[in-house]
This record gives structure tokens, C-alpha cells and sequence, in this order.
């Protein structure tokens, strides 16, 4: 893990770099006079964001239907990639009306399991996105996998087309990752069945499948004018891949520093004195390379939650190794002909059928042909060179 955030470090301090000095530009712009410091990045960060790559959601939202959205890209994308069908049901049990239930059936016909879609907001909902399931798979207890995912989209109003924002589309695909996990489970045991994995190898699926929203294909598919059917221009679709890598250098080097502390805290061993809190932080962020004093970590040790009491102790670099692994998978496809039956058997083969019964690095280096590496990571998020 040290060594992986040490291979991030110098592309991401380089990207720091040319964005503090954007920000500090933007700041004279204006015709303010003062140093930049952490707590002004943000503002002006958005300043920029609205000057290059503003998506007016007036203009890119009637171009994701939700519906259409979730037949012509999710279910599309995932026809494509394994030969899976879905039919809606209106035959079975909801928990709330607007829960909408599919029967997946796999590539030669068979019922494969349920999916239960449960995406606008409500009053008693708790906030967020996720996947679980009702019902497990396992050859042992004799079940198929019920699965749900969970949104909180802003519902329309009675009579006005169900229009979501891109942030909303690349979350459908992320939940939709985690329920091919579990659908494609094909494990005897249920703790060993599906999403039930380590958390540097659970996000992978989901992650990878986000990757799908933007592929050509796929986006032509499902980015259609609600009323005309037409494609998005090309400008504007232009204009959302390029925002997608707008201050990386600050999203990307603010999780490397809060991992860094992370894994050195509890790099401690137990004899080890008692610490100075601001000391122990500033010496172990001094090592990293990277430009902490306009970038610092997403949490400082006082109120990281994460490596406390939410199970992430030594764990927090998690969130990056599976976007590694995510983006070179997707390297991976796109090198070996992209959306096609044959590539989409293999990583069901390989990955997403296999649970927690492999080890994770023999798992990945079947699929992938050798170890992950951070290139395809960097190039995603504008950091290299061929980016």
C-alpha cells in the first residue's frame, strides 16, 4: 500500500502544482491580493470550473430519461458484456410504489435472480446510494440472489419527464457494478458469495462499471433527447468528459495524505511512546512529496472517522488501489476490442463470479495478465502524459 501512494505521489504533485497556480491566477483576476491557503481553494477552484467546463444542466439533463437510462445503457451495457436480459414485474410485493422490480435471466434463458430499483428520494429514506440483497445466492442453501439498489434522485413532479444529472447516470452504473457482483455469485457458501469481499477488491466491480456510462457505444446508446430521440452534440459530450478531470491533482492528492496518515498511524508499533498529534501528522505528510500546505489530507487525525471506528484502520487506501484496478480493467478492454460478449465472459469468469473464495491478487493477475499498475489511473484522471 506504501508503495503504491509513493508511485501516485509525483504525477499528482505535479498536478497540485499547475492547479495552485490556476487558483492563484484566478485570485489575482479578481483583483484580490492575498496567499492562498487551503480553506480559499475551493471557491476558487469553482470559479475556474465555471469558466472552462460549466455543464449547464438545462441543457445535459434532457438528454438522461431515467428510464431510458436504465434499459438503454445499464441493462444495454450489461447485455452487451454477458448476455443478460431483464424483465419488469409488476406481479410482486414492494415496499414503497415506486420501487420497480426486474427478473434478470442469464445468457441462455435461465433466471438468474431479482433486482429491485429504489431510486427517488423520500421523506423517511436514508440519504445516499447503495447495493445489498434481500436474499443471498448460495448452491449450499439453495438461493438465488434478490438484489436491490438505492438512490436518492430528485423526483419530478406529477406529469414532468423523469430527468436526471450525469452524476445521477454514473451513480446507476456504479450500483448496477455491485449487483453483477452478486448476481453472478456462484459460491456454495453465502459469506463467501458476491459483494461479501475485502474493501480494496469490493468497489472494483462498481467502479469498473461506471466506466461504461461514458463509453462510446454504450453513451450513444442511452444519452437521447426525451422528446426527439436525437444524440447529444458532440461539443457537449466533449465538454462532460473534460470536466471529468478538472482539479484531480486536489481530489486525488487530499485521499493519497489522508492514506499516507492512515497507514502510518497504525504503522505504530505497540510499545511506541505516545505521540504529538500535529508532529506525528506533519512529519509523516512531509515524507510524502506532495504540497500539503494548499492540499491537505480530506481528514486530519483528530476526526478520521474512517480509520477509528469505521473499519478502515490501515485500510483507507482502499478507496485508490480499486480505482487502480478499476482503470485497468477498463485498459483492458478497451485494448482487447471493448464491449464485446467474449471480454465481458471473461471478467464474469474471472471477477465478478468468484466471490471470496481466491485470493485477490491471483484473481486479478488472471484477469489482467500481470500486476495492476498506476498508468491507466493517471491517464483517466489527466495526470499523465498521454492523457
Amino acid at each position: 500500500a506504501l508503495g503504491f501512494m509513493a508511485r501516485l505521489a509525483p504525477a499528482t504533485a505535479a498536478e497540485q502544482k499547475r492547479e495552485a497556480a490556476d487558483v492563484r491566477a484566478e485570485i489575482a483576476r479578481g483583483g484580490e491580493r492575498f496567499a492562498l491557503k487551503p480553506w480559499d481553494w475551493d471557491r476558487y477552484a469553482e470559479r475556474i470550473r465555471r469558466a472552462r467546463y460549466d455543464l449547464d444542466q438545462d441543457q445535459v439533463k434532457p438528454y438522461f430519461l431515467l428510464d431510458t437510462v436504465l434499459q438503454q445503457g445499464v441493462f444495454f451495457a450489461a447485455n452487451q458484456l454477458y448476455g443478460v436480459t431483464f424483465k419488469e414485474r409488476h406481479d410482486l410485493p414492494v415496499y414503497q410504489p415506486d420501487v420497480r422490480t426486474f427478473t434478470v435471466y442469464d445468457k441462455d434463458g435461465s433466471e438468474l435472480g431479482l433486482m429491485y430499483f429504489d431510486y427517488w428520494k423520500r421523506d423517511n429514506k436514508q440519504g445516499g446510494a447503495w447495493m445489498s440483497n434481500f436474499v443471498g445466492q448460495s448452491t449450499l442453501l439453495g438461493t438465488k440472489p434478490v438484489i436491490y439498489n438505492v438512490a436518492n434522485f430528485t423526483k419530478p413532479a406529477p406529469g414532468q419527464p423523469a430527468l436526471i444529472t450525469f452524476d445521477d447516470v454514473t451513480t446507476m452504473f456504479h450500483e448496477f457494478g455491485h449487483a453483477l457482483h452478486g448476481l453472478f455469485a456462484a459460491q456454495m457458501y453465502p459469506t463467501l458469495s458476491g459483494t461479501n469481499t475485502a474493501r480494496d477488491w469490493v468497489e472494483f466491480p462498481s467502479q469498473f462499471n461506471e466506466h461504461w456510462a461514458l463509453d462510446p457505444t454504450v453513451f450513444a446508446h442511452y444519452a437521447r433527447q426525451y422528446r426527439t430521440g436525437a444524440a447529444m452534440p458532440q461539443p457537449l459530450v466533449d465538454k462532460i468528459k473534460r470536466a471529468a478531470k478538472f482539479n484531480q491533482g486536489y481530489a486525488l492528492g487530499e485521499l493519497v495524505a489522508a492514506a499516507e496518515l492512515d497507514m502510518k498511524w497504525h504503522s505504530l508499533p505497540a510499545a511506541a511512546p505516545l505521540q504529538d498529534v500535529d508532529a506525528f501528522e506533519a512529519g509523516t505528510l512531509a515524507g510524502l512529496g506532495l504540497d500539503t500546505a494548499d492540499v491537505p489530507p480530506r481528514y486530519r487525525s483528530s476526526y478520521f472517522l474512517h480509520i477509528w471506528g469505521n473499519g478502515y484502520s490501515a485500510g483507507y487506501y482502499a478507496y485508490l488501489w480499486t480505482q487502480m484496478l478499476d482503470d485497468d480493467a477498463y485498459a483492458w478492454f478497451v485494448g482487447h476490442g471493448g464491449l464485446t460478449r467474449a471480454n465481458g465472459q471473461r471478467f464474469r469468469d474471472l471477477i465478478l463470479s468468484r466471490g471470496h473464495t481466491q485470493d485477490y491478487d491471483a484473481m486479478f493477475r488472471a484477469f489482467y495478465g500481470r500486476e495492476p499498475e498506476i498508468g491507466p489511473m493517471l491517464e483517466n484522471r489527466g495526470l499523465s502524459p498521454a492523457s
